[in-house]
């Protein structure tokens, strides 16, 4: 059903020997690149009508126009299931209050006696939003994207997700109705590397973004690293994981749930538990057998992630050494049910979010903790961050000097430019002093501190 990885009794390894001992999914996105790259620039070239192609190529629809009417939003919030509305409302309340706290203020540092240097924190202007479409679709995703960019200030913000043959070329009907829900008026039916490029380039419909965001397949993240430079991006996601830290104190029927939850998600999703305890791996492997035979999509999506390489029992010592191995796998989401459950997360460095105790499934993340489910993956946890207010927002720092502030550092920024050999930084300083004793050069002279002249 699943594999084991013995990491017990040596001493671990230590950094990328640790790391390439533990399992991870194929995902190769430079060869993906390279197929994504000649789509991107048709629709470059041919805007709007190479997406209406590619919709009938990839999708087996044929579109009238890539942008969704406004009416069709309304009358999909209109049919939404009340339940489904509830839920996804309770969502984007709880995402709120979280992303709220996340704003950042603009702070003004006095540096010297009329120096000044102030980081103002601004959003970019337009961010294009990505929702996923093909083996399952996702709301939720919409409210993840959404949420942060509308509390960071976002002006103009577009969402695309890919044509649904079955609803007549529109997205699935709940993506359009959380976007009704949401304020997000300016969607478009495209998906894959084509939406990338319609963001990016611009088409007769849609305004290039500065920025595009959100998860989607593999030729999602290879456009996303063509486009890298020309846009922003949150990251290349690539396919979801779950690691699960823990001893004997926790319940292997949450854990073996826990991993089929992920596990459902695609055939290359990685499915992780770290233990110091093979009674617990046993009776997690007892449970995976009658909950999977009662859950859906078991022969397409679970099973094979569940007896993928990318998914394993990773036995090792104890709990130091499980952190030491989450630590080096840096996982999408990380769950700890250990003794002391919160104490050993606080000490968890490399995790795109932490789920304490047996009450913080993974599945609460993914819909109404407040949090967001935007995550790093592929190990991209041990340097970058999830989604949040922060990644659409830009600092900008505003640099003011009085006369004497400059005047009174003066030498300093002459001595370092003739050190780097860049004599007209220098001069671009003196320049300013001009005719005046020393002229920003240090010297003992009349002033006697090394100092330009104070006027």
């Amino acid at each position: 059903m699943i594999s084991r990885i013995d990491l017990r009794g040596d001493a671990l390894p230590t950094g990328g020997a640790l790391r390439d001992l533990l399992p991870r999914a194929e995902f190769d996105v430079e060869a993906a690149l390279e197929k994504v790259r000649p789509i991107c620039e048709d629709v470059h070239h041919r805007g709007d009508a190479a997406l209406v192609d590619y919709a009938e190529r990839f999708d087996g629809v044929t579109l009238d126009q890539v942008r969704v009417p406004a009416a069709a939003l309304t009358r999909a919030l209109q049919e939404l299931d009340p339940a489904v509305r509830a839920g996804l409302e309770e969502s984007v309340r709880r995402a709120r209050i979280v992303h709220r706290e996340q704003r950042r203020t603009t702070h003004t540092t006095q540096v010297a006696p009329g120096g000044t240097v102030t980081e103002k924190w601004v959003p970019v202007g337009r961010v294009g939003l990505y929702a996923p479409g093909g083996r399952s679709v996702y709301p939720s995703s919409v409210v993840m994207n959404a949420v942060p960019a509308q509390e960071a200030g976002v002006e103009s913000i577009a969402l695309a997700s890919p044509p649904q043959k079955e609803f007549g070329g529109l997205p699935h009907p709940t993506i359009l109705a959380a976007c009704a829900l949401l304020g997000v008026d300016e969607v478009y039916a495209a998906g894959g590397a084509q939406a990338v490029a319609m963001f990016a380039y611009g088409t007769e419909s849609c305004a290039p973004a500065d920025m595009v965001t959100g998860p989607g397949n593999i030729w999602v993240a290879a456009a996303k690293r063509y486009f890298t430079g020309r846009i922003g991006i949150d990251t290349e996601a690539g396919p979801t994981e779950i690691a699960v830290l823990a001893d004997a104190t926790a319940d292997p029927a949450h854990v073996a749930a826990d991993l089929i939850s992920q596990a459902e998600h695609d055939p290359l999703a990685a499915a992780v538990l770290v233990t110091d305890s093979v009674e617990l791996a046993d009776a997690v492997e007892r449970e995976l057998e009658p909950q999977i035979a009662a859950t859906r999509h078991v022969d397409d999506r679970v099973l094979p992630a569940l007896r993928g390489k990318q998914s394993a029992i990773v036995l090792v010592d104890g709990v130091e050494e499980g952190l030491r191995v989450v630590d080096a796998y840096g996982a999408e989401h990380l769950e700890v049910q250990t003794a002391d459950a919160a104490a050993v997360a606080q000490r968890v460095r490399n995790a795109g979010a932490i789920f304490v105790g047996p009450w913080s499934p993974v599945s609460l993340g993914d819909y109404c903790a407040g949090s967001n489910h935007v995550l790093p993956t592929g190990g991209c946890a041990c340097h970058s961050s999830g989604l949040s207010v922060q990644s659409f927002l830009r600092g900008i720092h505003i640099v003011d000097y009085t006369r004497e502030a400059l005047a009174e550092v003066a030498h300093h920024v002459v001595t370092l430019a003739e050190a780097e050999d860049l004599p007209a930084h220098g001069a671009a300083v003196k320049v300013r002093f001009a005719g005046e004793k020393n002229s920003g050069e240090k010297s003992s002279g009349e002033n006697g501190d090394g100092k330009a002249p104070r006027p």
